[in-house]
């Protein structure tokens, strides 16, 4: 087997790594608001949204264009710099679904692989103005439309459902937010699983295998993505799943629903123009404008200032982790440098995961009372070592949101 091969073996087997982390990092933004109003059981929500965006990642390929050909030259790729950019965003979505933070897997991607570029060729090796007009500009907007659209839904349907009683409303709209959520799902997949295809499909260009003039990915690439996504997505992302749900504001069911169509129609319309938005962002803006819209409502502040501190940093601490791996490899080479990278994602990944367990989230407490933190409340329940019962202990040493 030729270097050149393994690379693009080891870049393929990574793209998918990434996108399962993606699937289970962002499974909140389709399905947080429908657990947390009790629309959806936690295990049904999770399943509902892994076939929805299996399907949805069939539907669109738009996004997957942009991040092939419109953030680097494409001439100037190597596999070491797409190997590279994929350990960034793998390592900043675990680092941040540790946190309960739901940040950016687009933009620990895209951060990822554009700081692996600029470590590797230079600003010249960067296409700033689609970085600016195809991911920045959009989120922005994206984001800011999101929330207004959410804050005006919410305002209306409290509005005008106000003659009819409080406990038929959340009834009511409960069964409709099951289907809120679904199409929130089937977008989330239109536009997230397209990024992971993008960048297999740049590593296929650079590699040889496939052309620049491609329409598309090869159908091989399509269906494993949405598979590796969905996949992630029913594996649950419980942490980001309580934050979303809990952690912004106490989300009643008519809440939820106008969240999540409103996030739906800003997502499906930014895939058909090949936008590579946030999905994350959006699903947090309708959330804090499902709060803003409700009369009484208690938004927390301190929690949005946390996530909007993360959305800042995703980029460029993912570009820095991006650029650390390539220069890494880069300089050992070889096989050697291939695996050693390899080597440094799989224990990195492994110490997080055990960290994790000190406190676990899972679908039965996402839904616990939100304290301070991310984990207050929450209790790992031990076998005692005598024959007195189990006994509690709480832990929330170096697991905070």
């Amino acid at each position: 087997m030729t270097l050149e091969l393994f690379l693009l073996i080891t870049v393929v087997i990574t793209a998918l790594a990434f996108d399962f982390t993606n699937g289970f990092h962002d499974t909140g933004n389709a399905v947080a608001t429908g657990i947390a109003s009790g629309a959806l059981k936690p295990k049904t929500a999770v399943a509902l949204c892994a076939t929805l965006n299996l399907v949805g990642a069939f539907m669109s390929t738009q996004v997957a264009a942009t991040v092939a050909k419109d953030l680097v030259v494409t001439n100037l790729v190597t596999l070491e710099v797409m190997f590279a950019g994929l350990v960034g965003g793998i390592v900043w979505n675990l680092a941040t679904w540790l946190f309960g933070i739901p940040s950016s897997s687009s933009h620990a991607l895209i951060g990822g692989v554009v700081g692996a570029m600029l470590a590797a060729a230079g600003t010249a090796g960067v296409r700033w103005p689609g970085v600016v007009s195809k991911v920045l500009v959009p989120t922005v907007i994206a984001v800011l439309a999101a929330t207004l659209v959410a804050t005006v839904g919410t305002w209306l349907v409290y509005r005008l459902t106000r003659g009819v009683s409080h406990g038929r409303t959340l009834r009511d709209f409960r069964r409709g937010q099951v289907f809120s959520a679904a199409l929130m799902s089937l977008a989330h997949g239109t536009n997230d699983a397209q990024k992971t295809m993008g960048v297999i499909f740049l590593a296929l260009i650079s590699y040889g295998a496939a052309y620049k003039t491609d329409v598309t990915p090869p159908l091989w690439v399509i269906v494993s993505c949405a598979v590796a996504m969905a996949a992630g997505t029913y594996f649950g992302g419980w942490r980001v799943i309580r934050t979303l749900g809990k952690g912004l504001v106490e989300i009643e069911s008519p809440q939820g629903m106008a969240a999540e169509s409103s996030s739906a129609a800003i997502i499906l319309l930014s895939s058909h123009f090949g936008y590579s938005l946030s999905t994350t962002q959006v699903v947090t803006g309708s959330v804090l404008g499902s709060g803003l819209g409700r009369p009484g409502a208690n938004v927390r502040w301190g929690v949005a200032r946390r996530m909007a501190t993360a959305w800042v940093i995703t980029l460029p601490l993912a570009g820095a982790i991006g650029a650390g791996t390539y220069h890494l490899i880069h300089r050992i080479g070889g096989y050697p440098g291939t695996i050693t990278g390899l080597a440094l994602l799989v224990s990195v990944a492994a110490l997080i995961w055990l960290q994790s367990r000190k406190v676990p989230v899972d679908h039965t407490n996402v839904t616990a009372d939100w304290g301070a933190h991310m984990t207050d409340g929450l209790e790992v329940i031990a076998p005692q070592p005598t024959n007195s019962g189990p006994y509690r202990e709480t832990g929330t040493e170096g697991v905070s949101a």
